[in-house]
């Protein structure tokens, strides 16, 4: 596996591998690699000759008081991670490769109705900083696919809307969530947990799980909800938001079939997302 840092050897090698006719998958990431991650470099082996996994600890997407600082970053253990699971082509810029003029002069790419709401609440300009570095590096890897983790549905559909609206010939593919045997969605920030917060953890997907199976057996979506933020606070979980969208991340209406149960929930300084695809029985 190679591993490049600057633009123009990213370029090179790139083009040399399109001449072949082979086909490019992309798979971003912030590094400390986890199995969730690793499911997204499996898939994309499936769907691409070339696998390109991208490393880079974005600071447009962390707010103020957020953890940028404290992030893991563990590119030796990544690397190798990467290189067993079959990646061809690491690519983990610094952040003046990225973005050399500094982040106050960047361009920016905002993404508007999909970002509001949820976790664009939460985090004022977070997808902004998303949609921004994803745009680069869908241009300067230029794939015919790439991967994402459905953990963070809503990040998900920002770039498809990304995609769809700016005409980009990227096929997005979502990959199913991967959890630990108690259920808790995998994240590079579940390590942020003590042994007590990491034990209440699972109480969130047990939760979602619940008030899914509730709201396909024909439960008012209303007093659903209310009972879910009762059964986390009783948890210990301190939630940001719980909420019924459908597919799109639009209002659920009478006719929605296919929705989502998203949440965001707090253990002391922690902030874990989890969601839930249903069907509700209109």
């Amino acid at each position: 596996m190679h591993t490049l840092r600057e633009i123009l050897p990213l370029r090179e090698i790139l083009e040399d591998f399109r001449r072949r006719g082979q086909r490019i998958a992309l798979v971003p990431t912030m590094g400390n690699l986890h199995d969730g991650h690793l499911a997204l470099v499996e898939e994309a082996r499936r769907r691409g000759d070339v696998v390109v996994a991208t490393i880079f600890v974005n600071p447009l997407q962390f707010g103020a008081g957020e953890d940028l600082d404290a992030y893991p970053r563990t590119l030796t253990e990544d690397q190798a991670k990467l290189e067993q699971a079959g990646c061809d082509l690491l690519f983990a810029p610094a952040t003046t490769t990225v973005y050399p003029r500094g982040l106050a002069a960047q361009t920016r790419v905002c993404v508007p109705e999909v970002s509001e709401g949820l976790c664009g609440d939460d985090r004022p300009g977070h997808f902004d900083g998303v949609a921004t570095v994803v745009a680069m590096l869908f241009n300067l890897v230029q794939p015919e696919v790439a991967c994402f983790g459905q953990k963070d549905y809503q990040q998900l559909a920002v770039i498809r809307r990304l995609v769809e609206d700016l005409h980009i010939p990227v096929e997005v593919v979502g990959v199913p969530i991967v959890r630990a045997q108690d259920g808790l969605a995998l994240s590079s920030r579940n390590g942020y947990l003590d042994a007590d917060q990491r034990a209440a953890a699972p109480a969130l997907y047990r939760t979602l799980c619940a008030l899914r199976d509730d709201l396909e057996a024909g439960a008012e979506d209303s007093d659903t909800l209310a009972s879910g933020l009762a059964r986390l606070r009783e948890a210990g979980l301190a939630p940001d938001y719980l909420e019924l969208r459908d597919a799109d991340l639009g209002p659920v209406t009478a006719t929605t079939r296919d929705a989502v149960l998203l949440a965001a929930v707090r253990l002391g300084p922690t902030r874990l997302i989890d969601n839930l695809s249903l069907t509700l029985p209109r």
